[in-house]
């Protein structure tokens, strides 16, 4: 797994989500602008976190997080019960 780089800080988090509130935006490819970075954080179960080109998918949990690179697409799919948000990066 990347990581984000240490001389960036972390601006913005979204509220945290459930299997069943997770906005439909971040089930289908959607990427982040350019010079931001993702970084999600899993509470309780596992996501899977799918990047599309080149493609690569890894199943966070408590233990892995997922890092999102500026303007890469991807996607999370909740495997069963999972809460989780995204920590946003500049």
């Amino acid at each position: 797994m990347k990581n984000i780089p240490d001389q960036l800080t972390a601006y913005k988090k979204t509220p945290i989500f459930t299997e069943r509130s997770v906005p439909a935006g971040l089930l289908n490819d959607h990427q982040t602008k350019q010079g931001v970075w993702g970084k999600i954080v899993v509470l309780e179960g596992e996501l899977l976190y799918i990047i599309s080109n080149p493609e690569e998918k890894l199943v966070l949990s408590v233990e892995n997080f997922g890092v999102v690179e500026p303007t890469v697409i991807h996607q999370v799919k909740p495997l069963g019960e999972v809460t989780f948000y995204v920590e946003f990066y500049r």
